[in-house]
């Protein structure tokens, strides 16, 4: 297997998964990482040096048009995960998060045009649906964007689809519902509350009852390989959900972390400033992935005792690396 794949955001949590697996399945891997004076490629830094010496990287910026189309050329396929991910960062640098996830994926898309690859998929986010009208939750269901960010991602969204209707650029829409696992931010859900146990006596959360269908990553990875050896014919111009089908609240998702961690009885509150504005929060997601698994032959494999196990052990190990106390945006 040579053909040679572009992964944007690959210095990334999802990313620098995504290269790793790559690689080992015999991939050429072409990795665009956001330059930074340091020289860091981000979480790529983490894959095994063997496995790293095969990536191609290419130090650049999502925004940079000539930059994206110098890392689009020559590549049989486009997987576009580069993205400001951040949903309380949004609310403070809505234009930053536009340029970078809007014009950022515009960029792939005009440079897809030219160079013409055999396929492009786009990375898309539950959090497009806003809370669920119904549950479980298809590709049909009402967009409702309730951020900055997630209406950044509608329009990311749209525009990849348009570029399909108009140009027949080969476009897919993936849709992991809430990936999680080793390498993610900690300002993330399931490493907050890791961290926290591992170093506090009390736990501080958000809001404690909005439920998310919590999707391990290596799944998440699977069905980036399944969208890429899919039939063109069976999947352009489509969008697929990928999700467990199961939704846990953040305070259920606490009490079973705690106990995994042997920490039963550890209080739970609620910070005020980690909650979203109330009209700004997205109270449930979970996943109707009918449409992977039928078309895609994706399924999950991961229970969420088995992904949050592997979750708390990577933390465990890099506990030096993080302050409990700081509350990332």
């Amino acid at each position: 297997m040579s053909q040679r794949v572009l992964v944007t955001g690959a210095g990334g949590f999802i990313g620098s998964h995504l290269v790793e697996e790559l690689v080992r399945q015999g991939y050429r891997v072409r990795a665009l990482v956001r330059y930074v004076s340091s020289g860091s490629l981000g979480k790529l830094e983490e894959l095994p040096p063997e496995l790293l010496s095969e990536v191609e990287v290419v130090r650049g910026d999502i925004r940079d048009a000539e930059c994206v189309r110098r890392a689009v050329r020559q590549c049989a396929a486009v997987l576009h995960l580069a993205a400001a991910i951040s949903i309380p960062y949004s609310y403070v640098h809505p234009r930053e998060v536009l340029e970078t996830n809007v014009v950022g994926t515009l960029n792939i898309l005009l440079a897809a045009l030219e160079e013409q690859p055999e396929r492009v998929v786009v990375t898309s986010t539950s959090e497009v649906f806003g809370t669920a009208q119904r549950i479980p939750m298809d590709e049909q269901h009402p967009l409702k964007p309730q951020s900055p960010y997630a209406a950044t991602k509608v329009a990311a969204d749209a525009l990849a689809l348009s570029f399909w209707a108009s140009y027949g650029v080969p476009v897919v829409i993936l849709r992991p519902f809430n990936t999680y696992g080793p390498r993610q931010s900690p300002r993330a859900v399931v490493p907050t509350i890791i961290l926290q146990a591992l170093q506090r006596d009390e736990i501080r959360l958000g809001n404690r009852h909005t439920r998310r269908d919590l999707l391990y990553v290596a799944d998440t990875i699977a069905g980036f390989l399944a969208c890429l050896r899919a039939p063109l014919e069976r999947i352009l111009g489509r969008s697929f959900n990928l999700g467990t089908g199961r939704e846990v609240s953040v305070e259920e998702l606490c009490t079973e972390i705690l106990r995994l961690m042997g920490r039963q009885g550890v209080p739970i509150r609620s910070e005020a400033r980690r909650q979203r504005p109330e009209t700004s929060e997205v109270e449930r997601l979970c996943a109707d992935a009918t449409a992977a698994r039928t078309v895609l032959g994706w399924a999950p494999r991961w229970t969420l005792q088995q992904g949050l196990q592997q979750t708390i052990a990577y933390f465990a190990q890099r506990l030096q690396s993080f302050r409990p106390e700081d509350y990332l945006i």
